[in-house]
């Protein structure tokens, strides 16, 4: 895939796409006079006496200490070896890869004052696969993820370690292997490499990806089991939807009529063949649950798609004027702030727990023979076979974890930097509370995909909605009906790895795009 960077139109699914690897990343001809211009202004600030934080200046506190011209190298290269301090497990290669982009179209926006050549040699990186090894943890979101962003910046100046074909190399070495020099920073560029919020981005961005796409299997989910359940399809009516006129609600209850269309189970309970008088609300309520969390996550990307192509350095350097700005100027401000990010990605974790918690519930109302009319937790020989008992055990264990990750990060704060910092974000703690909290939906959707399989075979010979069916061939083609107990999370697994054929495959049955 070919990525054109002009630092105000890059996509999230451009982010992803890079993720994976292989993606060839150019910039544009327009971003790169703008860098230069930028550049030139922080050369000809360097240049002089008068104090321009973060050019000829400490950071931080420190900011009115200052820096004698000899030693505006070391200061850069200090800021990185400094910020460096970061701790836990290495973030993921396809995160790294995604906060490699980000950061570089952040720079390509020509506010940031990097020269060109130090911003091309992380777009080789990124060319070239050498993934910095990146703790996850260290970092407040305050002027936004320093910690992160300075073990990235450490690779580029021949320090820190990376990644290059499955090795993890000192800088220096991964640099060489891949026939890449590292740079010496000049005034400002350490700087310009660490402030912004691009590692909770970066994390935010895949998740919400993944996040999405766990809705749409969501749906899917719930349409088995409401077949499964012989559950009713009027909750689902257009028209109920439009009198409350929520966009996500009245989408959701649009896929589900599709997904259930041509039902011969519904049609086999129709009137007076039906005892039931309402369902209950994990079947009956998906439209306003679902919904609602499909609303959060429109929320979530365009927050994110605004962050992808925003300006978060400091201080940002304006070589072109604007309306209340005049060309030439540097302005210390606080875009570097990752409050919007944050809060998108509490967000985020909320709209995945909401998910999480209704389909459990509903995989309680399938393997619980009092509510389901169905044989004890769908075993054939109960008893002697315990079925999927302990498989809506484990479903609760995931949706009580995602519960106490729904807790919002964003609400919390510890000054920092003797208290310049002294209101903080905590936006990537946020963003690794919401990739588990994704995680752990796709896990939990997992479970109800394969116990309203089993659920389905047993409603036979009858056929479920066009869409469930579908879904339901295709697991049958991994995962076999269960007749005795077997090792279940072989099958959990199984169906985890084609959650995105499951939801292709009954999406288009139904006819949805």
């Amino acid at each position: 895939m070919r990525i054109v960077l002009s630092g105000d139109r890059l996509s999230l699914e451009e982010v992803g796409a890079a993720a994976r690897g292989g993606a060839r990343v150019e910039i544009a001809a327009a971003a790169r006079e703008r860098v230069r211009a930028a550049r030139a202004l922080v050369e000809r600030i360097a240049e002089g006496d008068t104090p321009a934080y973060g050019i000829n200046t400490g950071f931080g506190t420190l900011s009115e200490v200052s820096i004698p011209k000899a030693d505006l190298r070391k200061l850069q290269r200090n800021l990185i070896l400094s910020h460096a301090a970061g701790t836990g497990a290495p973030l993921p290669l396809p995160e790294v890869r995604a906060l490699m982009l980000l950061r570089a179209n952040v720079l390509a926006g020509g506010y940031s004052g990097i020269r060109e050549s130090t911003l091309e040699l992380l777009l080789e990186m990124l060319h070239r696969d050498v993934i910095p090894v990146i703790p996850e943890k260290g970092s407040v979101g305050a002027s936004g993820d320093l910690a992160p962003l300075a073990h990235l910046a450490l690779v580029l100046i021949g320090e820190g370690e990376a990644f290059v074909g499955g090795q993890r190399l000192p800088g220096r070495e991964a640099l060489a292997r891949s026939g890449l020099q590292p740079v010496v920073l000049e005034a400002k560029e350490g700087l310009a490499l660490v402030n912004g919020t691009q590692a909770m981005q970066a994390v935010g961005v895949l998740a919400l990806l993944e996040a999405e796409r766990c809705a749409r299997i969501a749906d899917v989910a719930a349409a088995m089991t409401v077949e499964g359940l012989m559950g009713s399809h009027k909750p689902f009516l257009a028209a109920v939807q439009r009198i409350r006129g929520h966009e996500g609600q009245v989408r959701v209850a649009a896929d589900l009529r599709a997904l259930l269309a041509r039902s011969e189970i519904n049609a086999a309970h129709q009137d007076e063949h039906c005892a039931k008088v309402q369902d209950p609300y994990s079947l009956r309520c998906v439209p306003q649950v679902h919904g609602a969390a499909r609303d959060a996550l429109t929320f979530v990307r365009r927050t994110l798609a605004i962050e992808a192509n925003a300006a978060t350095d400091n201080p940002l350097v304006f070589a072109q004027g604007f309306e209340d700005v005049d060309a030439g100027t540097v302005v210390s401000a606080g875009n570097f702030h990752g409050q919007p990010v944050s809060q998108a990605l509490d967000l985020l974790a909320i709209a995945c727990a909401q998910l999480q918690t209704i389909s459990e519930r509903r995989v309680e109302q399938l393997v619980n023979p009092s509510l389901s009319g169905l044989p004890p937790f769908l075993a054939r020989n109960s008893g002697l076979n315990s079925g999927f008992m302990i498989a809506q055990v484990t479903a609760a264990a995931l949706a009580a974890e995602s519960k106490v990750l729904a807790h919002p990060a964003c609400v919390d704060t510890i000054p920092s930097s003797a208290g310049r910092e002294d209101h903080v974000s905590m936006g990537m703690t946020a963003a690794i509370k919401a990739r588990t909290a994704v995680e752990n939906a796709g896990s939990g959707l997992a479970i109800e995909l394969l116990v309203a399989a089993q659920a389905l075979d047993l409603r036979g010979p009858l056929k479920a909605g066009v869409g469930a069916a579908a879904a339901q061939e295709v697991i049958r083609r991994k995962v076999p009906h269960m007749e005795e107990d077997r090792e279940l999370h072989r099958d959990i697994a199984a169906v985890r790895e084609i959650l995105g054929e499951i939801e292709s495959v009954a999406r288009a049955a139904a006819g949805l795009v």
